[in-house]
């Protein structure tokens, strides 16, 4: 087992634990402040889209990185709408974010691309830029951990939008716009996850496939609650992740004492039995913000 750890599985580690920490992050803004957000997966297509998109047409893949943000800020926009001012069921809207964009993306590349599963291919040129082996993004994934709890546990701005996750009568009351502080939540979730699914785009990869998030939002989610919702544990949550997805490929040429390989397949559902494990093991123990899921309805 010895030549399974190694330098390259670390550097694999930080890549696939990147999308992971953006989204994460992002879906702690909007469950501090009171909003399950099952929809980051669905907010990681749109970025991952757009960024493809934007890139390929411009050349550019920072205009491309950006456009993505946007994309997933607009789109998270929509969520807060349906949640927050209509008091839609937030799993309900979430999943309906989701479902939509696993189908948006093929109908507009069929149509632009004649290809309803991928984007053209972008030239490596034009992908993210690379810092010994590791991308810009993850780079930016990491420094976004310290700026989150600085924002969420020592700013004015953190303290209100937490308040209004706990209990937005008292927060109310004390004169914090809960409505407000529930839609900046959500669309800074948005924008977080949108730059997450990017990553997979054009920094992972070189163009935008079906469904390539393969229920990395939902990975993200179940991090978020095995961290309890804090910054840091954040990370640390989908290091672990990324580390359970890294081993994928050097545990496919190991060999058993039998001279077999390991069956691929057990190998990549390892990431997903972790985290139906850490969602049915983990969720009871982890103290969830007491008015999540809960809308609210300010009296007249």
């Amino acid at each position: 087992m010895g030549e399974i750890f190694t330098f390259a599985l670390i550097f694999s580690t930080i890549r696939f634990a990147t999308p992971l920490i953006f989204a994460a992050l992002g879906g702690m803004f909007s469950e501090r402040s009171g909003v399950i957000n099952i929809a980051l997966e669905g907010l990681m297509l749109a970025g991952a889209f757009t960024a493809a998109v934007v890139t390929y047409e411009t050349s550019n893949p920072f205009l491309g990185f950006g456009s993505a943000i946007i994309a997933g800020g607009l789109l998270a926009a929509v969520f807060a709408v349906a949640c927050i001012e209509f008091n839609a069921d937030q799993v309900v809207a979430g999943f309906g974010i989701n479902i939509l964009m696993l189908g948006v993306p093929a109908i507009i590349s069929a149509a632009v691309y004649d290809s309803a599963g991928s984007t053209q291919q972008i030239d490596k040129a034009y992908q993210l830029p690379s810092y010994f082996d590791i991308s810009f993004a993850s780079f930016l994934a990491f420094a976004l951990v310290p700026i989150c709890w600085y924002i969420l546990f020592k700013t004015p701005y953190g303290l209100r939008l937490r308040a209004t996750g706990e209990n937005p009568a008292a927060a109310d009351a004390a004169g914090v716009k809960v409505l407000r502080m529930r839609y900046s939540g959500v669309i800074i979730s948005g924008l977080l996850a949108a730059a997450g699914g990017a990553y997979l785009s054009i920094g992972q990869s070189s163009l935008f496939t079906k469904g390539m998030t393969a229920g990395r939002g939902f990975i993200a989610l179940a991090a978020l609650i095995l961290a309890k919702w804090k910054p840091v544990p954040v990370m640390l949550a989908c290091l672990f992740f990324g580390f359970t997805e890294a081993l994928v490929i050097p545990l496919s040429s190991y060999k058993l004492a039998s001279g077999e390989n390991i069956p691929v397949q057990f190998i990549q559902i390892i990431p997903y039995v972790l985290t139906i494990i850490v969602l049915a093991g983990f969720i009871g123990l982890s103290r969830a913000p007491k008015a999540l899921g809960i809308p609210y309805i300010k009296e007249k």
